[in-house]
């Protein structure tokens, strides 16, 4: 059964495989430009793990998944084009998932932990993610436009409201 907690400075390294795993993944699967041979990096990682915003998704075998999980507005959900979010109300916003491709359910099991915490959930990836575009949608998420990333390239948007 799959658990979410904190990652810890312990966890980095295993974090840092998943991540490596997710990237070749992507660039596989048609998507190279979204984290590109290096996002996120080391600092950013280490930054998400000190903030407590890193969260490892387990089981009895290790750690198979992680996200970043920020609660409160996110500065790059500010402005949305080609659409509008479900409400205004307060939301959680999940980025930089990943899992190992050895277990299935990560998101799942992420989306379901933020479910217990909050009413609305955000979250946007790439065009070319195919993959978690399917994952979204079947979880429950309502496309909603476009945003923009920090460096400028747009992103779909994606709100889930109970």
């Amino acid at each position: 059964m799959l658990k979410i907690k904190n990652a810890v400075d312990a966890d980095f390294e295993r974090i840092t495989e998943i991540y490596e795993y997710a990237r070749k993944y992507m660039i596989q699967s048609g998507n190279p430009k979204q984290w590109g041979n290096s996002y996120p990096e080391a600092d950013l990682i280490k930054s998400d793990i000190a903030k407590n915003v890193c969260k490892v998704i387990y089981d009895e075998s290790g750690i198979h998944g992680v996200f970043a999980l920020f609660e409160g507005k996110d500065p790059t959900y500010a402005h949305i084009e080609n659409g509008s979010w479900l409400n205004d109300e307060s939301y959680v916003t999940v980025h930089r998932i990943a899992g190992d491709g050895e277990v299935h359910g990560i998101f799942h099991c992420a989306v379901n932990y933020c479910k217990s915490i909050s009413r609305n959930i955000r979250i946007d990836t790439h065009a070319d993610n195919l993959t978690m575009q399917r994952l979204i949608e079947k979880n429950g998420f309502v496309k909603c436009g476009t945003i923009y990333v920090s460096d400028g390239t747009p992103r779909i948007a994606y709100h889930w409201s109970a």
